[in-house]
């Protein structure tokens, strides 16, 4: 009698792991007839783990999928130069290789047919024709040796200009800069500025004596 009730004392241990586990076997077994979820059937710390995985990745915004290319839409100043002019082109050629990697120069030829003064801050082709021009995206028209400092620097060669920041310098810089813009067409082989201007009035190219639309 006493090794009988021994050999239960000993069984009854070993029967409650096997009841747990039938328990929740059976737990997890569904009705019969009903469906098996899946995401039930998941251990809970699993599936919580997942959720808040999903949940820590970040939608990138918008604004970064944008391409490279979208920059040449936000220029931050613009160059008016006369594209018919062989020693302003080997500048603008230049500056134009270096804005590739920056996008903030909109280059703008004016002696181009499809010139437009109202697009340019009512710059017509004779004033622009008379001096370097550049309007900053606020609007702003800057000239002369400022003119160039301002390209020169939104392209990494700010060092070429900084000098004519300050004075005596600047002053020096734009008197030598007015020669030039005095003398080049003759300097470049071309007749001077005034009768390049009446050519383009003969030709129907101007709206009146005051204003141009190349």
């Amino acid at each position: 009698m006493a090794s009988s009730l021994a050999r239960l004392g000993a069984a009854l241990p070993r029967a409650r792991p096997l009841a747990a586990a039938a328990a929740m076997g059976a737990a997890r077994t569904p009705p019969r007839g009903a469906r098996w979820d899946p995401v039930a059937s998941r251990p809970a710390s699993l599936y919580a783990r997942r959720c808040q995985a999903h949940s820590d990745v970040k939608a990138s915004p918008a604004s970064e999928s944008k391409d490279v290319g979208s920059l040449s839409q936000s220029w931050r100043i613009k160059m008016l130069y006369d594209g018919e002019c062989p020693l302003c082109m080997r500048e603008v050629n230049m500056l134009r290789e270096r804005n590739k990697s920056y996008g903030a120069i909109n280059f703008v030829d004016i002696s181009s047919k499809d010139y437009s003064p109202k697009d340019n801050q009512d710059l017509d082709y004779e004033t622009a024709m008379g001096r370097i021009h550049a309007i900053l995206s606020d609007g702003t028209i800057v000239t002369d040796v400022e003119a160039f400092r301002r390209l020169y620097e939104e392209v990494g060669l700010g060092w070429v200009y900084a000098v004519t920041k300050y004075e005596p310098v600047a002053t020096i810089a734009n008197a030598v800069y007015g020669v030039w813009a005095k003398y080049r067409m003759e300097v470049t082989g071309r007749p001077p500025l005034e009768e390049i201007f009446a050519a383009r009035r003969q030709a129907g190219e101007c709206k009146d004596d005051k204003a141009c639309k190349m």
